[in-house]
């Protein structure tokens, strides 16, 4: 019985002794396609989250007035977000999946108030503010290394 497993993002597959070589390659093609397709439904569904969590803090702090496209980005190193207020495009690194979900919520606020304020106003902290944990989880970033301002 052949199985398989993806073990620190390499794909093991184990076959019985003396398999012959066309099937074994038969094989690793069917456990690519279900592993590939098993990713990309667990980034969709990360997708939908973020979509839904970020369309509900929407409602709660702007009233649901505003509109926006979001997605996760793996390629922030330096960053937690993103906001092209004329584009209404939000990018959110990859790596607050590991964060509380009040210092991610924190960080989609803060973009989400980019898209009414494109700078770092006093307005725009009056927006952001709004979130009750926005100084505890600036701190939480802070503790982290990140310097003020350097979530987007």
């Amino acid at each position: 019985m052949a199985s398989a497993r993806v073990e620190d993002g390499v794909l093991l597959i184990r076959v019985p002794a003396g398999l012959a070589e066309n099937r074994i390659k038969s094989l690793v093609e069917k456990f690519k396609k279900s592993v590939k397709a098993k990713r990309k439904f667990q980034s969709l569904k990360k997708r939908e989250w973020l979509v839904k969590r970020t369309e509900s803090l929407n409602k709660k702090y702007f009233g649901g007035k505003l509109n926006f496209a979001i997605k996760w980005s793996k390629n922030q190193n330096k960053i937690f977000g993103s906001c092209t207020s004329k584009r209404k495009t939000i990018r959110i690194s990859s790596r607050l999946v590991k964060m509380p979900k009040w210092v991610l919520d924190y960080i989609l606020v803060h973009e989400l108030a980019h898209l009414l304020e494109p700078n770092h106003s006093r307005a725009f902290w009056k927006l952001v503010n709004q979130y009750k944990k926005a100084e505890r989880a600036r701190g939480y970033l802070l503790g982290m290394g990140v310097k003020e301002g350097g979530e987007d």
